[in-house]
């Protein structure tokens, strides 16, 4: 089973018994926190990218990609090889290299404000940057009524559960009903959260192929 936005708007609409103009209007608003909470619970590989570009010298800032979420390593490239910055809190670095024209070849990353990412010591040239980072994907409600993601195709009752669980917060509804569909969302979770954390991070050569009983 998958979703397009329609069919996904539709199934709200249906379990949610609520055609209402104003519920109807915020139903995109229901599946963006619903894709937002699975976002920030689950890391899924599938949903992670590299970013490179060049550091300036004698300036200690770096930018955040406009999707960026978290990030999962920092490395710069010096004499041809590949180093890779451990990420620290702010005022780690800041203690660490408390004057920002002092310059060297940068050791530590933190994630400074929404914009920008600060490097310990200030970079002493222009070296190539290359970022690994979980980014957020563009919306289900982004796109056209035909439109899926990969979650409304990979994850449709986790995307499914949670809308409702907004759609009944904004209704004001039952508990009990409410509570079920916090529960079938948490379950849905739960799977994807095995496949992110085991089948994502694992391969048959180190774990060998599942043995299934004979027919």
């Amino acid at each position: 089973m998958s979703y397009t936005y329609a069919q996904l708007k539709t199934a709200i609409q249906d379990f949610a018994e609520n055609t209402e103009t104003s519920f109807v209007t915020h139903l995109p608003d229901f599946i963006r926190a619903a894709e937002d909470r699975i976002f920030k619970l689950v890391d899924l590989e599938v949903f992670r990218k590299n970013a490179t570009s060049n550091l300036t010298s004698s300036d200690p800032y770096l930018s955040v990609p406009s999707d960026y979420l978290s990030a999962f390593s920092m490395s710069i490239t010096r004499d041809s090889a590949k180093e890779f910055l451990l990420q620290k809190d702010v005022n780690y670095l800041q203690e660490y290299s408390p004057n920002p024209a002092t310059t060297g070849v940068p050791k530590y990353y933190a994630f400074f404000d929404i914009d920008n990412f600060i490097l310990a010591p200030t970079p002493d040239s222009n070296y190539a940057v290359e970022l690994h980072y979980y980014y957020r994907p563009a919306s289900l409600t982004a796109g056209a009524d035909s439109g899926t993601t990969w979650l409304s195709e990979n994850a449709p009752n986790a995307l499914l559960y949670g809308s409702l669980v907004e759609a009944y917060i904004y209704m004001k509804g039952e508990q009990d009903v409410l509570g079920m569909y916090e529960k079938q969302f948490q379950e849905a979770l739960s799977r994807i959260k095995d496949l992110a954390e085991a089948r994502e991070n694992s391969d048959a050569y180190r774990r060998g192929l599942p043995d299934r009983p004979r027919t």
